[in-house]
């Protein structure tokens, strides 16, 4: 998995660089929205989406960001992954 920051996503390739997929976002200080995932139909059903899911959110933890889980299938996959709570932003949370 590589970012891209130019184009605000983090890209999967296969080993001759095909792309297969890719994780958007929006990054605002500490805080970063993953807003899409996408898988290459031609590599669909080969856990393209999970690698890349644990992958963003591995990097959010290791630079100290808040995740917001915009993408549906990665908020999906979060709620699979409670290892991660800690660094997702809830809706819930009320400032004192």
């Amino acid at each position: 998995m590589t970012d891209a920051p130019d184009r605000e996503r983090f890209e999967a390739r296969d080993e001759t660089g095909a792309l297969a997929g890719v994780v958007t976002y929006q990054l605002t200080g500490a805080i970063i929205a993953y807003t899409h995932t996408e898988v290459d139909p031609a590599f669909e059903g080969r856990g393209v989406g999970s690698t890349l899911a644990r992958a963003v959110m591995d990097d959010a933890r290791a630079r100290g960001r808040t995740v917001v889980p915009i993408c549906p299938f990665l908020a999906d996959w979060l709620g699979r992954h409670p290892e991660y709570a800690d660094i997702v932003a809830r809706s819930t949370r009320r400032i004192r």
